[in-house]
């Protein structure tokens, strides 16, 4: 009987150390968990110190020389314009502009067929960006984006979620009201070209700790702030999003990132911002209109991580109903080249925490209020 007893006693022994070490196991798996969730939350949740060990790496995409960078645009620039002047002399046709990025792809009569194309076209810092060229094609046909969390297959937000890259085209015009922040995915094209997209009214996109994407042909605008609520960021994971300031773009902790020949009005924050240790980014052939703050490029004057921050801002047109930001510059390197300013209310070009911004060929119209004629802030 006392034998029996004993083994009795050892057996309870035996299930209890199991049931702590299944505990145990649950744990640590909710704290992985809870560690990938807080990854994908917004600036505000999470302190400046972990925001900044989680952007360092993307710090070793700036190049060494930025200046050679910048003078290797100024070269394409000057090398096409004068190819095209002097075929022109000659009595040839020539479908050329003088704008290398245009007649890169656009002078292709069978472009729609090379599409890919396009990411060999890049100047400047993001020259590198090449978005999902080496994937498939994934043409978007639905235009509703009825569940940020489960998104339907043939939504974009569907397709720029996806591990694998993606050049994402549309089938058909569409307008595409948000109901929470477009979260992307790594090497993810967004190509426009060929029909008419909007995505307006609603919540806007957000590269946020990714590389590599391409955001070309969109016509964004009236972007609202929203969050907190679950959206997905990838087939496996889906997290709460705080509060997004409502930006046309917000690029944050990213590189190789290119924003070209989009249409970016009236938002409620920025229309392209840049923040948090993003680098080697170009922002071209854009038309920008009706709004306050336009493009902030650099997180605080504190945030010295920024000094690796890298950006060409070329062949963009502020146009009407501007008010400041053509850019806004903090610490790092801007080379903002042949923009056209027609219209501004307050200034241009603004920095401070001493960045370097390369300003050159750019055309500026100042207003006629004579308070308000500074290019430069």
């Amino acid at each position: 009987m006392a034998v029996s007893n004993n083994w009795a006693f050892a057996s309870l022994a035996l299930l209890f150390l199991l049931l702590v070490a299944a505990m145990a196991t649950v744990r640590t798996g909710n704290v992985s968990s809870n560690v990938e969730t807080e990854k994908v939350q917004s600036s505000k949740n999470s302190t400046m110190a972990a925001r900044s060990e989680e952007v360092e790496p993307l710090n070793e995409h700036a190049v060494p020389d930025p200046e050679a960078v910048a003078a290797e645009v100024e070269s394409i620039i000057d090398m096409n314009i004068r190819n095209v002047t002097e075929r022109r002399k000659l009595g040839f046709f020539t479908c050329g502009t003088g704008n290398p990025i245009d007649d890169c792809w656009r002078c292709d009569p069978n472009w729609q067929k090379n599409r890919k194309r396009l990411a060999d076209c890049g100047i400047g810092f993001g020259r590198n960006a090449i978005g999902g060229r080496d994937g498939r094609f994934y043409v978007v046909t639905d235009p509703n984006d009825d569940d940020p969390v489960n998104p339907k297959p043939g939504t974009l937000r569907h397709a720029v979620i996806q591990d694998e890259p993606l050049w994402i085209v549309f089938k058909r015009d569409m307008v595409i009201r948000l109901k929470q922040e477009l979260i992307m995915n790594s090497f993810k094209t967004i190509d426009g070209r060929g029909v008419n997209v909007h995505i307006a009214n609603g919540a806007c996109i957000t590269i946020q700790y990714v590389t590599n994407v391409i955001i070309h042909g969109l016509h964004i605008h009236d972007c609202k702030p929203t969050g907190n609520a679950m959206v997905r960021s990838s087939p496996s994971h889906f997290g709460w999003r705080t509060m997004a300031d409502g930006d046309a773009i917000s690029i944050f902790g990213s590189s190789h990132i290119w924003v070209d020949h989009n249409s970016l009005s009236n938002c409620a924050d920025g229309l392209v911002d840049a923040v948090m240790g993003s680098t080697a980014i170009t922002i071209s052939n854009n038309h920008m209109t009706h709004h306050n703050e336009v493009m902030l490029l650099g997180h605080s004057d504190s945030y010295t991580r920024d000094k690796q921050m890298q950006v060409t801002i070329a062949y963009n047109h502020f146009g009407e109903g501007l008010i400041q930001r053509m850019p806004r510059c903090r610490h790092g390197y801007f080379h903002v080249v042949n923009n056209d300013y027609t219209h501004w209310e307050m200034y241009a070009i603004g920095g401070s925490a001493n960045p370097t911004i390369n300003s050159q060929g750019n055309r500026y119209a100042a207003p006629t209020n004579p308070f308000a004629k500074e290019t430069c802030y």
